[in-house]
Parts: C-alpha cells; sequence; structure tokens
C-alpha cells in the first residue's frame, strides 16, 4: 500500500480552496494508496515516511519563496522535483524556454533598482516575477504611466521582480487556455476568460479563473505545449504540468505561462481525468 502525501497551505483569507483536494484524496483512497493532506511548512510531519510527496495547492509560497524552495531541499520523493520547482518558481524560465525556441510571450525583467522603461506605444501588463493568483498585476496603457510607476515602486519595496509584457489582446477574445498533464500524458484542457480588466488596481483581488469551461484542445496548441514542457530542465522527472497558452498577433499559441509547482488541476470540470491521474500519481508513488 503506498503512503501518499498532499501538500497544501493553511487556510487564510486570500488563499482560495482546492476543490480538487478532497476529491483526488478520496480517490487515491479508493485505488488503495494511505493518503494524507499535510501542510507544507508543518514542522511536525515526518516526510520521510511517504512513498510520494505531492504539491498541490501550496497557494502561499509566492509569499516565502525561499522558506518553501528550502522545504522542498528537504522533502524526499517530491513531485515536482526540488530542482524542477526551483526553476519554475520564478517568472524567469521565460526566458529559458524563449531562449530554447519556445514560443511565449515577450517579457522584460525589472528588478528593484531597474529604470522602469515603460512602453510608450502598447497596452502592456505589470505582473510580479513570482506570484499566484494575479496578484498584484495589473493592465496599463500608456497614458496610465504614473501609476505603472507608482506600482513598481510598492513591488519594489517588497523586494519583488516586476514582468512587464505587451497586453496580449487575443485573451479578450479567444482566453486563456490551460493543458493538464500528468505521467507526460494529456489529461484535458480549459479555457478561461481574461483575468485583468482595464482599470482593475494591481492591489484588489482578482478573480483567477472567470468562465472557466471544458476545452478542446487543437493540434496546434498541443504541439507548443510539447515543445515547452521538452525544454523543461529535468523535464523527464515532472510528474505533472499545466501549460498556460494565449493566442498571439499571428494568431498562433504562446506559452503564457508553465506551471509545475502548485496548478490547479480543475478535476471538478474534469472528471473524466480522475482515474488516468490517479493511476500516474500510483505509478509515480511505486517508483
Amino acid at each position: 500500500m503506498p503512503h501518499i502525501a498532499l501538500v497544501t497551505c493553511r487556510p487564510a483569507p486570500d488563499v482560495g480552496v482546492d476543490r480538487d483536494l478532497p476529491v483526488l484524496a478520496r480517490a487515491l483512497g479508493e485505488a488503495g494508496a494511505e493518503v494524507r493532506v499535510e501542510v507544507w511548512d508543518d514542522d511536525r510531519v515526518d516526510w520521510d515516511a511517504f512513498d510520494l510527496v505531492l504539491i498541490r495547492s501550496t497557494w502561499d509560497y509566492s509569499r516565502r519563496p525561499a522558506e518553501f524552495l528550502a522545504w522542498t531541499e528537504r522533502v524526499p520523493r517530491l513531485a515536482n522535483p526540488a530542482g524542477v520547482v526551483r526553476w519554475n518558481a520564478d517568472k524567469r524560465y521565460l526566458g529559458d524556454l524563449a531562449a530554447a525556441g519556445v514560443p511565449v510571450v515577450p517579457t522584460r525583467y525589472l528588478a528593484p533598482g531597474d529604470t522602469a522603461g515603460l512602453p510608450e506605444d502598447h497596452e502592456y501588463v505589470i505582473k510580479p516575477a513570482s506570484g499566484a493568483g494575479a496578484r498584484y498585476a495589473a493592465r496599463y496603457t500608456p497614458d496610465e504611466h504614473a501609476t505603472a510607476v507608482r506600482q513598481l515602486a510598492r513591488m519594489h519595496a517588497e523586494g519583488l521582480t516586476a514582468m512587464v509584457q505587451p497586453y496580449v489582446r487575443g485573451v479578450d477574445s479567444e482566453g486563456e487556455r490551460a493543458l493538464l498533464y500528468f505521467g507526460g500524458e494529456l489529461m484535458h484542457a480549459s479555457r478561461k476568460g481574461a483575468v485583468l480588466a482595464p482599470g482593475t488596481p494591481y492591489d484588489e483581488k482578482k478573480v483567477a479563473h472567470p468562465g472557466l469551461e471544458p476545452w478542446r484542445t487543437t493540434l496546434e496548441e498541443a504541439a507548443t505545449a510539447r515543445r515547452a514542457l521538452a525544454a523543461v530542465p529535468g523535464g523527464d522527472r515532472v510528474l505533472y504540468a499545466r501549460v498556460d497558452l494565449v493566442t498571439g498577433d499571428d494568431g498562433t499559441s504562446r506559452v503564457m505561462e508553465l506551471e509545475l509547482v502548485e496548478p490547479n488541476l480543475f478535476l471538478w470540470l474534469h472528471p473524466d481525468s480522475l482515474p488516468r491521474v490517479v493511476g500516474a500519481v500510483l505509478r509515480a508513488a511505486d517508483r
């Protein structure tokens, strides 16, 4: 009987509820595993006691990244592995993907002390290089320069590196598509609407997945996702991945984010995927 830990975080007012966690725990138990739901920063947990420690909804980690990454280094049999998590926890990985020829949303990074140099001829987005749930993300036009600079100052004062990306207009018409992989196999895909409405303050809480619905993946989207996964350092050890795609101005898919740390699985929207996800987790625990 495999012993599996599903890892989450402590409840908090600004942390969402993982709707998939009880569903996955119950399904794994029914399949013969002994399952415990554990909090990643609970010092009482003996992580050595598990055949697999599966990161699920550690959705507070971006506020304490150094502590979280140190925890990943201490945990044996972690999925995804610590090296993959460390690489993916900072969205500078988009630069690595671009260097490998993967089509991504063009991105500049502004660390504390860097000169802003914000776009003057197109709409753009500012968000943190380490963040989740659209926290500190906002959409600006060139005439909102002063407000954008104030956001950068706030982020830099908190030690955050900012990302600056052109606003991808295809999001407004075609949304974002999220392709979920487990054990290298495409489980399902979902589509959501635009998260960043014009004029929404960067520090206002946002709906992270508006209008979420099932999506039928195109061959072109699947090919882009495979290129992204093939470029992951240590990608042969990746158990789960979510590839978030948008449509660029040229009509082709571009990677918005590659989620290898704690992506929503959306199993509640795709219940038919649950048996295959359970099978992939059990195989990983048996290695």
